[in-house]
């Protein structure tokens, strides 16, 4: 009975105990859980990490296994808040726990909060914080023999984490201005994560965090044990300041505009090896704004947009693919210092020292390969300044378009490529081809047209002194290069054209030199050993304008600019140097085709200025080249002063050797009055009339120069005296008629021979200073001057100004009349010159014959020789005299006598002869006979 008891209270006293317990674990649950938690926490966070903490309330059910905690907020000890969230869930599932599974349901986190700290040295705060609550030595490592299985990872489960609206705070100490970043919202989506294999099971996950604008999404599948994810992530809109705080360390430039979008599939893997890969990649770069540093007013690079699109990285591959690569508007502006100096360069010059020895890429294993489809650029511009010469310059290329062709690790490959552009001066300009990076190779088609020459002035500039006032350029051709050994070898085929050229001194007004245009064509260049060859330069309608300054030097010698000192030394050194070590220049010119050309001539340095030109000059240079051998051919024809013909032949021998050039120039009718300035400088009259022609033949031999210059002037007439301080101090008009002949005509050979490489020999002062020297002698000798003619006679010039006569009488000695004939001859053909005749004596040779006649006169006929010695010695004596008027008469009778042979028997017209005083001043020639003098005079 009493046993029958005992079983009967036994379910009672169970259910009593199952209630007791039950009531415990709900107490212990409800009650006593959250009152320990809620000390425990706080309590472990500062023992832990050194913060304060407080919560506002945690809630336990331990029939459902959930845990809820309210109001969280930890601060750190510098008394900042580090962590808080406004709700935190956890619903672990009973049936995993029994399995030997942390399984949680869901995990579900709202708007809590992050602060992390990047410190000066790198280090995070949360580091920080739990070094300095737990000092001493470092945990031991795991030893390796421990198993895998003890190094496994705790078997968890998570069917769902939430993270609703979190915000973390990053700072950044690690540079001079603290900076910090706040993400808001972040949302994350965790679905079915496991840390053990399942296999064909991977859990969900999607992520969305927010840096104001800036947004990043992750999506995907996760799988922990072993490690491997697959998914999407893309990065949107990342602001320029957030890239600008993290670039700076490696950027060396001030960033100051722009945002990137990246987004990229992928798939990674860790376990018994590391994998990853990524497809799909899409970058995109908006509104880029770049400047050298923060002192720059402005940017130097923007651009509109950057776009690559199918990016991947295989990881294991060692490969990374690009696809098309798009630039839009991309604006840059690169100068150039005065002392050289590129503005982008600076700043990468500063951090080398910095960087060098950091960051080499490691040369083992396979290398690493790369590939892009293709780059596009498309409205783009380029702004080039210099400041290096003088004058400072600036040249745009605008509309800049850009299609290079798939280019990757295979260096070897050639790689298309194509480039138009405009010049914001003027012009276009397109390159199309193929290159190959290594082996450097390249050929390029290259067109260009209407390119302002003035734009590139500076660079002119620093060479010449020229301005170009305007001038476009045109090219096409093909230039081919080859650096596959040194040096760099190539070609260029094609041609050229500079059209409207103008160009003058800067410091000049008027134009220099101009042209139509200037067509080259077929060019063919090579650039090593240097050569080039031109089939035809033709040059139409050029225009040359030379000036003599005032200071005696010609605007063309003020062209080339003086080198700096020491420059001249060390381009001969240079230039020496060369020679030895490399092979020199080879140039050829097929032909110079010259149309409608002109060239003015004017000199200041006279009073008034000498101005003439030539034009209408047509015609062509064959065959120019500096290797022998070579023979060109010159054949030029044109006008002078507008009336004047010219006509320019000859060989020419090859260039800078010794090779001889023989040159000819003709030119007819130039009107002399144009060259009155010359004449009034150096013969002191200035010219009425006349015409000029020459016929001048030179022979040069490298600088050495022989020449024959035949002058002849038809009816030059003298006009006004000129006072100048260089004119000839002689009877100028007289040695001009000296030189005339009868139909008015002066022709003269004036040969001349000097070195043209001496600074002070100039041909056209020899051949005037030859002319004048000729009119002087001529002036001075006049009778010499017509020695032409007494030739003909059988006398010397000489003769032809002397007459003897027989000692007291007007009789001619023997041979005198020829003489007097062929002086006629000279007058009639020189109708300027006139014949001045003075009738002359000697007083003893004709006093004596006087006296002897007068004696044998007056009965003495049988005059004994006695007696005349007696008579001769008492004339001399002074002992007996003539009669006064004797010698008078005999001097007047010669002068009549001379005068009436001239004008009555060899027809000498009157107005030519002239009888002067007599004289008593004559000589005595060797025979004994009286010599009169005659002297010409000119109109």
């Amino acid at each position: 009975m009493a046993q029958s008891r005992k079983r009967s209270h036994m379910p009672r006293n169970l259910l009593i105990g199952f209630l007791v317990l039950f009531i415990l674990y709900a107490l212990a649950g409800f009650l006593l859980l959250p009152w320990w938690l809620e000390r425990l926490v706080p309590e472990q966070l500062d023992q832990r990490m050194g913060w304060q903490a407080e919560i506002t309330d945690i809630r336990t059910n331990p029939f459902t296994l959930r845990v809820e905690a309210l109001g969280l907020s930890a601060n750190d000890p510098q008394g900042e808040q580090v962590v808080a969230f406004d709700r935190l869930m956890l619903d672990m599932n009973f049936f995993q726990l029994v399995r030997g599974i942390a399984g949680f349901e869901a995990i579900q986190l709202d708007e809590p909060y992050v602060r992390v700290d990047l410190l000066e040295d790198y280090s995070v705060n949360f580091a920080r914080d739990w070094q300095a609550a737990n000092p001493g030595p470092a945990e031991p490592a795991p030893e390796a023999s421990q198993s895998d299985d003890a190094a496994a990872p705790p078997r968890l489960y998570f069917g769902k984490i939430e993270l609703n609206g979190g915000e973390m705070l990053f700072r950044d100490f690690t540079q001079a201005d603290m900076a910090e970043f706040r993400i808001t919202p972040m949302d994350l989506t965790l679905s079915d994560l496991a840390t053990w294999r399942r296999e064909g099971q991977d859990s969900d996950y999607s992520l969305l965090a927010a840096l104001g604008s800036q947004t990043i999404e992750w999506q995907g599948d996760l799988s922990v044990a072993p490690f491997y994810s697959n998914g999407t992530l893309k990065v949107s809109s990342v602001g320029y300041e957030t890239l600008a705080h993290f670039l700076a360390p490696f950027f060396p430039y001030d960033l100051r505009g722009g945002s990137v979008t990246l987004s990229s599939d992928y798939e990674i893997q860790a376990g018994d090896g590391f994998f990853l890969e990524t497809a799909n990649g899409q970058l995109q770069l908006e509104n880029l704004a770049v400047a050298l540093d923060e002192q720059s007013e402005q940017a130097r690079l923007t651009n509109a947009e950057l776009s690559v699109d199918a990016v991947g990285f295989d990881l294991n591959g060692r490969e990374i693919r690009i696809g098309q690569v798009s630039l839009d508007k991309l604006d840059v502006a690169v100068a150039r210092s005065a002392n050289g100096e590129i503005d982008w360069l600076a700043p990468l010059a500063t951090n080398n020292g910095e960087t060098e020895g950091g960051g080499e890429a490691s040369t083992g294993g396979q290398p690493f390969r790369w590939s892009v489809a293709g780059v596009a650029l498309s409205g783009g511009r380029i702004l080039w300044q210099d400041s290096q010469p003088a004058t400072a310059t600036e040249i745009a290329v605008e509309q800049l378009s850009a299609s290079i062709g798939p280019l990757s690790h295979l260096l070897e490959e050639p790689v298309s490529y194509e480039i138009t552009g405009s010049l914001a001066s003027g012009g276009q300009l397109s390159l199309n081809g193929q290159l190959t990076p290594a082996p450097f190779t390249l050929e390029a088609a290259i067109s260009g047209n209407g390119i302002a020459l003035a734009a590139f002035e500076p660079y002119v500039q620093e060479g010449a002194n020229l301005a170009i006032t305007s001038g476009t350029l045109g090219v096409d051709g093909n230039l081919d290069l080859d650096g596959q050994q040194e040096p760099l070898t190539g070609t260029f085929s094609g041609t050229a054209e500079v059209a409207g050229l103008d160009l003058k001194l800067p410091d000049s007004s008027g134009s220099l030199v101009s042209w139509q245009t200037l067509r080259l064509a077929p060019i063919e260049y090579n650039v090593y050993p240097a050569r080039l060859e031109i089939g035809t330069v033709t040059l139409a309608q050029p225009v040359i304008n030379v000036v003599r300054n005032t200071d005696n030097i010609h605007n063309v010698e003020r062209i080339a600019k003086a080198p700096a000192a020491g420059g001249q030394q060390e381009a001969t050194a240079d230039a020496q140097q060369g020679e030895d070590s490399e092979p020199g220049f080879i140039f050829r010119i097929g032909q110079l085709m010259l149309e409608n050309g002109e060239l003015a001539y004017t000199d200041r340095t006279l009073a008034p200025a000498f101005t003439t030109w030539f034009d209408e000059l047509n015609g062509s240079v064959t065959g120019l080249s500096n290797i022998s051998p070579q023979q060109g051919k010159v054949s030029i024809r044109g006008r002078v002063g507008g009336v004047a013909d010219l006509d320019f032949e000859g060989t020419i021998g090859t260039l800078g050797t010794e090779d001889v050039s023989d040159l000819k120039l003709n030119m007819q009718e130039l009107s002399l009055p144009a060259l009155s300035p010359y004449f009034g400088r150096y013969l002191g009259y200035g010219v009425d009339s006349g015409k000029l022609n020459l016929n001048l033949d030179y022979e040069i031999a490298g600088s050495r120069i022989d020449a024959s210059n035949l002058v002849v002037m038809d009816r030059l007439e003298l006009g006004s005296a000129i006072a100048s301080d260089q004119a000839v101090n002689a009877p100028v008009k007289l040695g001009l008629a000296l030189l005339r002949d009868s139909k008015g005509v002066i022709e003269v050979d004036l040969p001349i021979s000097g070195d043209l490489s001496d600074p002070d020999f100039s041909v056209g002062k020899v051949v005037m200073r030859a002319f004048v020297n000729l009119l002087a002698k001529a002036a001075a000798s006049p009778f010499s001057m017509l020695g032409s003619i007494a030739e003909l006679a059988g006398l010397s010039g000489e003769e032809l100004g002397k007459v003897r006569f027989i000692p007291g009488s007007i009789q001619l000695a023997e041979g005198e009349a020829e003489k007097l004939a062929a002086l006629a001859d000279a007058l009639l053909d020189r109708p300027d010159l006139l014949l001045n005749i003075r009738g002359n004596v000697e007083s003893q040779a004709d006093g004596l014959a006087l006296l002897r006649d007068e004696l044998t006169a007056s009965g003495e006929q049988d005059l004994s020789e006695e007696a005349w010695q007696e008579a001769r010695e008492a004339y001399l004596a002074g002992e007996r005299s003539l009669a006064p008027e004797a010698l008078r008469n005999l001097a007047s009778s010669r002068g009549q006598s001379l005068r009436n042979i001239m004008q009555q028997t060899h027809g000498v017209p009157a107005d030519q002869l002239f009888l002067l005083s007599p004289a008593r001043n004559a000589e005595v020639g060797d025979e004994g006979n009286v010599i009169v003098a005659f002297n010409l005079d000119v109109r």
